[in-house]
């Protein structure tokens, strides 16, 4: 059971600041350029709680560090940054609980077609996947879920919402927040922004107690698929365990049995920490775009070009391209990853059998994806890089666009560049809902969710 609840947020008085100049994308997509850009347009800018700018004097985070001594990090700051935020009515608390529906319109990127993904904003109750309800698509990485932890300690507040994916084709949240084509959007939105990509995201409150538990009703059933968002899930998901266990307050019971009405007859959380802010998108509706996530990798010792098509050629058919261009994996069926190195740009298509001799330990819907056979045979086995030497090392770089990473080779900073193709809606829920797991980075959902349009604060 899917259980999810509306919530007094905390939003950013426009009255008080630009919302162009305190809005960012996710802390995981944001570069040390775009940081200071951040950093730069506003003292009010989410940045600071988010991904602060760290400092030599810095300490390791309270519950490191010996009794009596103070932590001072980029932790500590984000705490105060929000406080005294809330204290200046930079940031205020909604009167009313509420649920706010969602749309971004964007163009997908190196086309010219314009779509509109629409979904909402509320809380979601946290689930051990265990308990089939929220099901994940890809591996995460430890030091990212120690460092989001450690930010969550300190400032008691959800400021990024995790991405949702759910399943229902008779669109109902959508006709109750959006109306239906016939009838249009029912009210004009009471916050629009476009971001640095061009990206139009648009906020839509909804405060009518009905019309709020009929979209509580509506998503009861529904199985929850991580888009974005594995290691902030995660963490919060270990974070409401210590909680139950320090309130001894169930996590998972029945509604009937764990929940309480608030104001106006809504549901509540158990206890703060038991839910956590989430975007919910229908993966049935349109506007639901997924990019490649691109390799690249440096720091291979004697890296040979032609020793390494010579080896992978027993896996993959080669054929030598002109130039690293894309294109050839549209045009190719099935698996099929390009090879772009100082030497030469290759198409590598796979060998089904060669493949499945390796492959025997994953179940066959994973192991003719793209992105698997590229970690589990080019970069495992061909190169010697398993996962945990590439999270050692760090010489695996995951990138967006071809054209960059393809550059980083071309210009020597780089030994070698793989181009995927796309995980595909169908891979991924096929994957996620049979218990499978992708490795890191298999998808790249776009446009990304804003952060700063709403948060969560557990205090």
């Amino acid at each position: 059971m899917a259980r999810i609840y509306p919530f007094r947020a905390l939003r950013y008085d426009t009255a008080r600041v630009k919302m162009e100049d305190v809005v960012t994308q996710p802390y995981d997509k944001i570069t040390p350029e775009m940081q200071q850009r951040y950093y730069d347009a506003s003292p009010y800018n989410l940045i600071r709680v988010i991904l602060g700018k760290r400092e030599p004097s810095d300490t390791e985070p309270q519950e490191f560090l010996p009794a009596g001594e103070q932590a001072h990090n980029v932790y500590t700051r984000a705490a105060e940054s929000l406080s005294a935020w809330r204290k200046e009515s930079i940031l205020r608390e909604e009167k009313e609980p509420a649920l706010y529906g969602y749309s971004q319109t964007y163009t997908v990127p190196h086309t010219n077609q314009v779509q509109e993904r629409r979904g909402f904003i509320a809380l979601g109750h946290l689930y051990d996947y265990a308990d089939k309800v929220v099901y994940r698509h890809e591996q995460t990485f430890p030091k990212h879920k120690s460092d989001r932890l450690a930010l969550f300690k300190a400032t008691r507040a959800y400021c990024e919402q995790i991405y949702m994916l759910y399943s229902d084709p008779a669109f109902t949240a959508e006709k109750l927040i959006f109306g239906t084509k016939e009838m249009g959007t029912a009210t004009p939105a009471d916050l629009t922004i476009t971001d640095e990509y061009g990206v139009v995201h648009r906020v839509w409150k909804l405060t009518d107690p009905t019309l709020i538990n009929l979209i509580v009703t509506a998503m009861a059933d529904k199985k929850l698929i991580i888009a974005d968002g594995h290691h902030r899930y995660e963490t919060s998901v270990a974070y409401a365990k210590e909680r139950s266990a320090q309130l001894k307050l169930p996590l998972n019971q029945p509604r009937d049995e764990d929940e309480k009405l608030g104001l106006g007859n809504l549901p509540v959380p158990q206890f703060p920490e038991a839910a956590m802010m989430m975007t919910f998108v229908n993966m049935d509706a349109p506007g639901i775009t997924i990019l490649p996530t691109h390799r690249v990798v440096n720091g291979l010792e004697n890296f040979s070009s032609p020793d390494f098509i010579t080896r992978a050629s027993r896996y993959f058919t080669i054929t030598e391209l002109a130039t690293p261009d894309i294109s050839a994996l549209a045009d190719t069926k099935g698996t099929a990853i390009i090879a772009a190195t100082s030497d030469g740009n290759y198409l590598l298509t796979a060998r089904p059998d060669s493949i499945a001799e390796v492959l025997t330990d994953i179940s066959p819907r994973q192991a003719q994806l793209d992105v698997v056979q590229l970690h589990r045979i080019i970069l495992d086995k061909l190169l010697g890089l398993d996962q945990e030497t590439i999270t050692r090392l760090g010489n695996v770089r995951y990138i967006r666009d071809a054209e960059e990473a393809t550059g980083l080779v071309a210009n020597g900073e780089a030994d070698i560049a793989f181009l995927i193709k796309p995980i595909t809606l169908d891979q991924l829920k096929d994957v996620s809902l049979s218990g499978d797991v992708m490795p890191q980075k298999s998808t790249d959902f776009y446009p990304k969710l804003l952060s700063g349009l709403a948060i969560y604060a557990l205090d």
